[in-house]
């Protein structure tokens, strides 16, 4: 009977503790990352899209809409990278504290460049200005709806800007001192420490930054293409900018003309090298720029260990990544 008495007690207890344990819902690795940064051991902090999954068109399985219903603090980049996500959030966690990143003051947004090439041509010679002639191309290949189905809702995307905002490190910096007010706001007797977390971090990716900078500097005069305008952050950040990309969008394949476009392009540019998130089908890559390497980085953080040490892993692959792809 003492046994269970004190199984009782027990139990109570256990409820009592996660019935107070503040939990934090976040979208993607990255920001996963960011928070558990500044959280600690200090709050229950839970993953809605897996890290090898796309956030762009994730289905929920039930015990991740579980996970979101249960949140005390949802923090999510916003609609331009997860479009499916505002409605469940609204829904299933209609009392949470909401933070869309992407909506902060606080965040630069940069806008998406169109075209092949993206105008830095400060040696070689220049791509023709066809380049930016998008509207010939999507009506070559049946694109001539305008603003319905599938160009439209990547043009809206694109209007609303870059939603790769975590690969700015300033970003993540300043979203580190919303994080800890909002969870000490939530968590009063903890916000020291979310403070003084969100402090440490903010010194801690400051550091990175400068070592990517000195990394980055004995390349950032050579020509690289990317796959699609994915990282954009980074490179306006780290004064390294891509020349140009293979395609406006990862679901859609470039057309005849973009791929011969892009191909002068690499010859003009004199481009070394390409970055791109994980490709399905390297040999669309090969047609455009054959005796050109290419590198691979997930800029949603694939491939890395989901915690703490995934941001700065992430941003110190990219660099490295592309230091490699230029030297060779």
């Amino acid at each position: 009977m003492r046994f269970f008495g004190v199984f009782a007690v027990w139990v109570g207890l256990s409820m009592q503790a996660s019935a107070s344990e503040l939990r934090v819902a976040v979208d993607i690795a990255p920001i996963h990352s960011i928070v558990a940064q500044v959280a600690g051991d200090k709050v229950r902090l839970d993953l809605i899209v897996p890290v090898n999954a796309s956030p762009h068109d994730y289905a929920m399985r039930p015990s991740e809409a579980y996970t979101l219903s249960k949140a005390d603090v949802v923090i999510w980049v916003g609609e331009g990278l997860t479009p499916w996500l505002e409605g469940p959030i609204e829904k299933l966690a209609p009392t949470a504290r909401h933070i869309e990143l992407l909506g902060l003051p606080e965040t630069q947004v940069l806008q998406f460049r169109e075209g092949a090439g993206f105008g830095k041509h400060s040696h070689g010679e220049h791509v023709p200005e066809e380049e930016h002639d998008d509207h010939e191309t999507h009506e070559e290949e049946g694109h001539e709806e305008g603003h319905e189905g599938e160009h439209a809702d990547n043009h809206d995307d694109h209007a609303e800007g870059d939603p790769h905002v975590w690969l700015d490190p300033q970003n993540a910096i300043a979203w580190a001192y919303v994080i800890a007010d909002a969870l000490g706001a939530e968590d009063p007797q903890n916000s020291v420490t979310y403070d003084a977390n969100a402090k440490a971090f903010a010194q801690r990716i400051t550091d990175v930054s400068d070592e990517i900078m000195q990394q980055l500097e004995p390349v950032k005069d050579l020509s690289f293409i990317v796959f699609h305008d994915a990282f954009h952050n980074f490179e306006q950040r780290f004064g390294i900018e891509a020349v140009g990309a293979i395609s406006d969008n990862d679901a859609v394949p470039p057309s005849p003309k973009r791929i011969a476009l892009v191909r002068d392009l690499v010859a003009a540019e004199n481009v070394h090298c390409v970055l791109a998130g994980p490709l399905p089908n390297k040999g669309l890559v090969h047609a455009v720029a054959s005796d050109v390497p290419i590198v691979e980085v997930d800029e949603a953080g694939a491939g890395f260990d989901l915690g703490p040490d995934l941001y700065e892993s992430l941003l110190r692959s990219i660099a490295t990544a592309l230091t490699a792809c230029l030297t060779k």
